[in-house]
């Protein structure tokens, strides 16, 4: 009899459909039944033995609660018997009627997630944040939850696993061999979903909420795509083609495919070619290869259309060009495709979020010292410069979009061309995470290119990690007077142009496991940060630390 190993996970909702994301124990029909007689199946493919569906539900009442349960080979395996948990629902947009109410939307975001403990283990990071929403929703199944929730990031973490990771990964081979304690093939990727998404609160609250994801470094390993030399080091090591191609191969799986409408599904030839072949490991495989090969040749990033709000959710990872004369965050086609989508349908949206791992406005130190690094390294001072600028991008991580000069400049033309005249959106918002602190900056352009939107930069980090209190201090610092006076300093050592805008923090920094709430109604937008309070075992809880009304 197939079982179910992992989810299900409610990945898309719109007005009338949905998609369900499962993995199950053998080849099977999957299906999904909701209350109201909606609903929908698919077979499940195979890749490297694993089986999996996404099976797209139709039918759906605009504007409706409904609850649904997932069988397999016609069998009911969710909800799980004895279930503390409410039901599973899907819940159905009606934007015309949310509109005309004046209806609240509601985007919850943040990164940086370690899978949590086993129950009744000592948590060393603090109460997760997903577990506290979740036990939140449960407690309260009619009050406010998110529409949407965004994952910017480290969904798991391949270059640091837990201690029971790492007992499991020396019973299966011998850790004294590269990679060590770290994940090397897609069997072990699979792992560090299960030990993440098997948690019991994240389970349900995931079967919920639709969700959006994108990866960061830590989904294949810390710094990924600093540099030209760093890759041509990677590649140099016998272990890291493997970890790559698995690392994308397992992302596409279990985060990238949920992320399409089902649209979108349709006309995906690589979707098609997996779902058709008996094992769609060598499709995958090679497209996986393709990708790393040419990275111009794949569009990780994507768009998503919630009424009359747009989220692009932007890959700043693998779409990077990392050759120091070109350098930058985003690839020829990739920064083609995110200006089209951007500048599309004037007028078709309230408020622009642009979903980016990676924060677009840094604390000044920290923005000075990426800035004059990628000078350096690119041979701005000397040889023996550039040589001390590569070591210091690695061992400090300036690798963000401060270090990509010039797509930090096109970002910013980017954001104040769409952000103005009379069909603007009310506001432009980048989302991001990675730097496990959180705040709010923003930016003014000069009056002549200043745009008409409210622009903010808002962070969320960590969902569930931690951060060392030297770093802390180093961010704080970072946001100083002094911390501007020497980030300037050093750019001018650098000989590194003034960017194009400047920038003031208007919130935090905070710190602690956290995660931000937008809610929207119409042009109007408020943005609220929660930080978990209390160990899990004693009824922890998520306490509002900051609320703030962003409209223009």
């Amino acid at each position: 009899m197939a079982t179910l190993r992992l989810g299900p996970l409610l990945r898309y909702a719109d007005g009338s459909s949905a998609t369900v994301w499962v993995e199950a124990s053998r080849p099977c029909t999957a299906e999904a039944r909701c209350a109201d007689g909606a609903g929908g199946g698919t077979r499940t493919f195979q890749v490297a033995g694993h089986h999996y569906a996404l099976i797209p539900v139709t039918g759906l009442t605009p504007g409706t609660t409904t609850a649904y349960e997932v069988l397999l080979n016609g069998v009911r395996v969710w909800p799980l018997p004895d279930s503390p948990f409410p039901p599973s629902v899907i819940r159905t947009a009606d934007d015309g009627e949310r509109e005309a109410e004046g209806g609240a939307f509601r985007v919850a975001f943040g990164s940086c997630r370690w899978a949590a403990p086993a129950a009744g283990e000592k948590d060393p990071v603090g109460t997760d944040a997903l577990d506290t929403l979740a036990a939140r929703m449960a407690a309260d199944p009619t009050g406010e939850r998110p529409d949407v929730l965004l994952l910017l990031g480290d969904q798991v973490y391949a270059d640091e696993v837990s201690h029971d990771t790492r007992d499991w990964l020396a019973a299966r081979r011998d850790l004294s061999e590269p990679p060590g304690a770290e994940v090397a093939d897609y069997e072990e990727y699979t792992h560090l979903y299960y030990e993440s998404w098997l948690d019991p609160e994240v389970r349900w609250l995931l079967s919920t909420v639709p969700s959006c994801m994108i990866f960061d470094d830590h989904d294949v390993v810390d710094d990924w795509n600093t540099s030209a030399a760093w890759l041509a080091g990677m590649r140099d090591t016998p272990w890291w083609r493997e970890r790559l191609l698995s690392g994308l191969m397992s992302y596409w799986v279990h985060q990238h495919l949920g992320n399409l409408t089902p649209a979108e599904l349709t006309t995906d030839p690589l979707y098609a070619a997996v779902r058709e072949s008996p094992d769609g490991t060598d499709v995958l495989r090679a497209f996986a290869a393709r990708a790393d090969a040419d990275p111009d040749s794949v569009r990780w990033s994507y768009r998503r259309d919630f009424g009359r709000v747009r989220l692009l959710m932007v890959d700043s990872r693998a779409a990077r060009v990392l050759d120091e004369d070109r350098r930058a965050m985003l690839n020829p086609g990739a920064e083609a495709w995110v200006r089209e989508q951007a500048l599309a349908d004037p007028g078709s949206c309230d408020h622009l979020l642009i979903g980016t791992s990676l924060p677009w406005l840094l604390p000044h130190l920290v923005h000075g010292a990426e800035a004059w690094d990628e000078a350096l390294c690119a041979g701005e001072r000397g040889a023996r410069w550039a040589r001390f600028g590569e070591k210091l991008r690695r061992a400090a991580d300036l690798e963000h979009w401060a270090a990509f000069t010039r797509s930090f400049t096109a970002l910013a033309d980017l954001i104040a061309e769409v952000g103005s005249g009379p069909q603007a959106p009310a506001t432009v918002l980048v989302l991001s995470g990675d730097v496990h602190h959180a705040y709010a900056a923003e930016p003014t352009w000069p009056e002549a290119s200043r745009p008409d939107a409210r622009v903010l930069q808002l962070t969320c980090s960590p969902v569930h990690n931690a951060i060392p209190l030297y770093i802390k201090v180093g961010f704080r610092l970072g946001w100083s007077g002094l911390g501007r006076a020497l980030g300037r300093r050093l750019a001018r050592h650098g000989r590194v142009p003034r960017p194009p805008v400047t920038w003031r923090r208007t919130g935090g920094p905070w710190f602690g496991n956290m995660l931000m709430t937008l809610t929207v109604r119409g042009r109007s937008a408020r943005l609220r940060l929660d930080r978990t309070r209390g160990e899990k075992r004693g009824g922890a809880r998520l306490e509002t630390v900051m609320e703030s009304e962003l409209s223009a």
